[in-house]
C-alpha cells in the first residue's frame, strides 16, 4: 500500500467513525477491516510524516464530516464517532509529533461552566482542537469559576473556551469573564463561548470575544487569529 492510499484509508475510516478493527462503520461490510488506530500505527511503522498523517488523514476527514453535519446527513452521534477516531489517532501521534519538532499552536483551556454537566459538545471541540495542533487543557464539566480563572493564570493560555447547554448556566460565562477582568487576566486571553442557548449577541453582552456554533467554526475562527 503506497503512502497516498494509506492516508486515504485513514481519512475514509475517520469519516466512517471506525476507531478500531472491530467497529462496523456507517457502511456495511467493514467489520474486521483495519480501523483508524491500526492504520495510523501502520503509517508510523512505515515512517510516514506524523504531520502529514494529521493534515492529510485526520484534518481533511473532519472537514468532510463538518460538511456532512452542515448538510444534515450526519447527526451529533455520527460527528462524535469521527471525533473519537481523531482523538485515538492523536493519542498515538502526539509523541511522534513532539519528536518531529512539530510545535503546538498554543494552549487552549476548555470547560463546561459550573452547574452544567453536559460535555459532549465540549469533548468534540477538545478532540478537534488537538487534531488541529493545539495543546488542550480540558477542565471537564461543572467547573467552578475560580478554577477556570486559576487555570488561565497557571497555564498562561492564550485561548479559553466556555460551554453551556442550559439557559440557567450560560450566565456563569459572564461571571468567568468578570472574574478574569478582576484578576487582570482578561486582556491576556481570547474567550470563545458555545452551546445551544448561546449566540453572538450573548457573547457581545457578556464581553466574550466570539461565539462558535460548533467545533468546525471554532477551528475556522482560530485560523483567522
Amino acid at each position: 500500500m503506497n503512502e497516498q492510499l494509506l492516508l486515504e484509508k485513514i481519512m475514509f475510516n475517520v469519516i466512517q467513525g471506525r476507531v478500531a478493527v472491530h467497529d462496523e462503520g456507517f457502511d456495511d461490510g467493514m467489520d474486521g477491516q483495519p480501523g483508524v488506530t491500526e492504520l495510523v500505527k501502520e503509517a508510523i511503522d512505515r515512517r510516514l510524516s506524523p504531520k502529514s498523517i494529521v493534515l492529510n488523514g485526520l484534518t481533511g476527514a473532519m472537514e468532510v464530516v463538518g460538511e456532512k453535519f452542515d448538510q444534515g446527513t450526519y447527526l451529533i452521534p455520527d460527528m462524535l464517532a469521527s471525533a473519537e477516531c481523531v482523538g485515538a489517532a492523536m493519542d498515538i501521534l502526539s509523541p511522534h509529533l513532539v519528536k518531529a519538532g512539530v510545535k503546538s499552536k498554543g494552549k487552549f483551556i476548555i470547560a463546561t461552566v459550573a452547574g452544567d454537566l453536559h460535555d459532549i459538545g465540549k469533548n468534540i471541540v477538545s478532540i478537534m482542537l488537538k487534531g488541529a495542533g493545539y495543546e488542550v487543557v480540558d477542565l471537564g464539566a461543572d467547573v467552578a469559576t475560580d478554577q477556570i480563572i486559576e487555570a488561565v493564570r497557571d497555564h498562561q493560555a492564550p485561548f479559553l473556551g466556555l460551554s453551556a447547554l442550559l439557559t440557567t448556566t450560560m450566565r456563569v460565562m459572564g461571571d468567568v469573564i468578570a472574574g478574569l477582568k478582576r484578576e487582570g487576566l482578561r486582556d491576556t486571553v481570547t474567550v470563545f463561548i458555545g452551546g445551544a442557548p448561546t449566540s453572538q449577541e450573548f457573547a457581545n453582552r457578556i464581553g466574550a470575544d466570539t461565539h462558535c456554533k460548533d467545533a468546525f467554526e471554532a477551528i475556522a475562527v482560530l485560523k483567522t487569529l
